[in-house]
């Protein structure tokens, strides 16, 4: 059930954290509405797009599957020359996809992954030094918690063994049997961010020295990044039940899809330091010191996982709700009702991740224990959008 009312105590330090503190205090800085650090991708403010507006309608067409029979896709990361990086969330493995002729080579498997329920091999990113460094960046479920490590990728070593060591950057994420969050992405600012869930706990979301239910903000190495709220945390925002999605869009706002509880499914715009409000507030409310979402949805219908920014929109992949969501924008805004695409056409959809065109890169979710799978699944799909 929604839940809307906690102790006296937790709600009292919830609004201390929104609220503000004097100089010295552990809360975040509550009315903070500058840009941000330079470059971090969350100016506030909702200021008419430097894009053009997009269209209140549009369009998406399948141009074709390039891949097919996946087991458990979970992370999407794009490689220069178009093939791409996909994560087995149940096998622990990263395959490499031809993008011409969806053929997949097995890079290596990541150690100490430890599949169960909703946890195991995550989000995926390059590294923004890609092309010198060769990193590859991985969030996973481990016995004890949820991590970030790197790894290098030698193209040149044999199948199967491309993949290093993981060097460990970031742990002590909480871990669940659900909702263990798992998107990463590198922002604009080339920091990287990094979507928690609470894990099932959910008085985690508004404790500050809890990692679940928060997005993070850190550098590669895994440390507080400069113009964080807090110089010695990596918490950028908290209140969040279960982030799967990080985009910025032409403005470099950022914006992050998040799962509700049995009511409301969220799309936020996200700024430093702020309180999505998560278990106190769950969709749209007005309850003052808290940050209601741009858009929501009923939990059947969407279920949010994967979100990308192309053609002037966001696009969100559900789960649940087995369709692909167009949010069309100007600025921070929307400039009409999201449309919904694919209904019920490719089952659960994941993640999905644009093109260098344009176009969008989608993959569907049906062999993770809950959907219907056909003998094709799991997909990759290329879309052409507008």
């Amino acid at each position: 059930m929604r839940r809307i009312t906690v102790t006296a105590a937790l709600a009292t330090a919830s609004l201390l954290l929104v609220g503000g503190c004097s100089s010295g205090g552990d809360g975040f800085p509550g009315e903070r509405r500058a840009t941000g650090p330079a470059g971090s991708g969350s100016p506030s403010g909702d200021g008419a797009s430097a894009a053009a507006v997009a269209p209140a309608k549009g369009s998406v067409r399948v141009e074709r599957t390039v891949a097919t029979k996946l087991k458990s896709p979970w992370g999407l990361a794009p490689l220069p020359g178009g093939d791409l990086l996909v994560s087995s969330r149940d096998t622990g493995k990263i395959l490499r996809v031809s993008a011409k002729d969806g053929g997949q080579t097995e890079l290596g498997t990541v150690p100490g992954v430890a599949a169960a329920g909703e946890g195991g091999l995550l989000g995926i990113a390059l590294s923004p030094d890609y092309g010198s460094d060769h990193m590859v960046y991985a969030y996973f479920t481990t016995d004890s918690d949820n991590r970030v490590a790197r790894m290098s990728y030698d193209e040149k070593k044999p199948a199967g063994s491309r993949l290093g060591a993981p060097d460990t950057v970031f742990r002590g994420i909480p871990k669940g049997s659900n909702h263990n969050g798992g998107r990463i992405a590198f922002g604009p600012d080339k920091m990287l961010y990094v979507g928690t869930g609470e894990s099932g706990q959910r008085d985690l979301a508004q404790d500050e020295k809890s990692f679940g239910g928060k997005i993070l903000r850190m550098t590669p190495d895994g440390r507080p990044a400069e113009g964080n709220p807090r110089p010695d945390s990596v918490i950028y925002t908290l209140g969040h039940r279960n982030v799967q999605g990080l985009a910025w869009d032409a403005d470099k706002r950022l914006w992050a899809s998040e799962f509700g509880q049995d009511t409301w499914d969220e799309l936020n715009l996200v700024e430093p330091g702020k309180n999505y409000g998560w278990p106190l507030v769950e969709g749209k409310g007005d309850r003052s010191g808290y940050v209601a979402p741009v858009e929501q949805w009923k939990t059947s219908e969407a279920s949010p996982s994967g979100l990308a920014y192309a053609k002037g929109s966001l696009w969100m992949a559900g789960l649940r709700g087995e369709r692909l969501w167009r949010v069309p924008l100007n600025g921070a805004r929307p400039v009409a009702e999201p449309q919904s695409f694919l209904e019920k056409k490719y089952g659960r959809l994941r993640t999905v991740v644009p093109t260098d065109d344009g176009g969008l890169w989608l993959t569907t979710s049906d062999t993770d224990g809950r959907g219907d799978p056909t003998g094709d699944d799991d997909r990759l799909l290329r879309l052409s959008v507008t």
